[in-house]
């Protein structure tokens, strides 16, 4: 059923790039890359799958979701009493270490590792951009990624020098949502993002209210915004928590501003041309002495404090 979803994807692509041909006769109107990858898949669902060692394949550079453990107890349930019914994709490495690199199916092989059994997977001839094109449309149409990882992934697609009508194609969103994704990306710090997680509970609304609040003058430091992080919860828990808090910062910004725009203090008030000065400020009385020979004024005055309240109360 899935892999039908796949193909039914893929054979979607095909049709929509040959219906939008070039000025000269060639297929333009699409990325040359998503042409290519649906012949590259095509080729490969018609490969018989391998048995291969866990051992001998590498992780991905580029992932397109955040943590492979998420619900694994199911999958390796799954697999251990039906066995595996989706092969996982891999391609050659060049160098030492392991033989082969994941294309998809990473949740696969982490399953198969935890068994302690060989993964079936069909093994390719691919560069990174094929790698990465075929990785994006297998999980588009096999899996739901949550707002976050969209986003994530949209940023290491255009790092790897993708196109932005190349990434749109890719994930099937249009320029502004791209656009908004890849925002979210760039401007939440990247510790805060992993530290709320995939978070697939969480909409794109919230993620866009934590970015503009990264965007304010006066935002916390990265160190700090990860503090008001909470560690456990949900990530819709999580990122709840820290929109709330900076939110109350935000409020409190413009207060602490109009109060440092205030009116300055008067200055202390003269006794006439003494030494002696003092400054009235709400239930507050502030005596200053200028000239160290009067100081004592001070002590003078401490020490008959109680007989100016007295004579006060008399006069009342």
């Amino acid at each position: 059923m899935k892999r039908d979803l796949l193909s039914r994807s893929l054979a979607q692509m095909g049709s929509k790039t040959a219906a939008t041909p070039g000025p000269s006769g060639t297929d333009e109107g699409a990325p040359r890359a998503l042409k290519s990858m649906s012949d590259v898949l095509a080729q490969v669902s018609s490969q018989s799958a391998q048995d291969v060692n866990v051992n001998d394949i590498a992780d991905s550079d580029i992932a397109d979701r955040f943590d492979v453990s998420v619900e694994l107890d199911a999958l390796v349930e799954s697999i251990q009493t039906s066995g595996q019914q989706l092969p996982a994709l891999l391609r050659y490495r060049r160098g030492a270490g392991p033989r082969y690199e994941v294309v998809y199916g990473r949740r696969r092989i982490a399953a198969c590792r935890r068994l302690g059994i060989q993964v079936k997977a069909f093994i390719k001839e691919m560069d990174p951009r094929e790698a990465l094109v075929s990785q994006a449309l297998e999980n588009s149409a096999r899996l739901e990624r949550s707002f976050i990882e969209q986003a994530i992934f949209s940023v290491k697609l255009e790092d790897q020098g993708f196109t932005r009508a190349e990434i749109c194609d890719v994930l099937a969103v249009d320029k502004g949502t791209l656009s908004k994704l890849i925002g979210v990306a760039k401007d939440v710090p990247e510790d805060v993002i992993y530290g709320i997680g995939a978070a697939h509970d969480v909409g794109r609304r919230q993620w866009l209210e934590l970015r503009r609040l990264f965007g304010l003058e006066g935002r916390p430091t990265d160190e700090d915004a990860l503090a008001l992080l909470p560690t456990v919860g949900s990530g819709a828990e999580k990122i709840a928590a820290i929109i709330k808090d900076m939110q109350a910062t935000e409020h409190a910004v413009p207060a602490r501003a109009a109060k440092s725009m205030a009116a300055p203090p008067a200055p202390p008030r003269k006794i006439g041309d003494t030494p002696v000065a003092y400054m009235v400020k709400r239930h507050r009385l502030t005596i200053e002495i200028s000239d160290e020979k009067e100081h004592g004024f001070i002590g003078f005055v401490e020490d008959n404090l109680e007989k100016l309240y007295s004579a006060w109360k008399d006069e009342k």
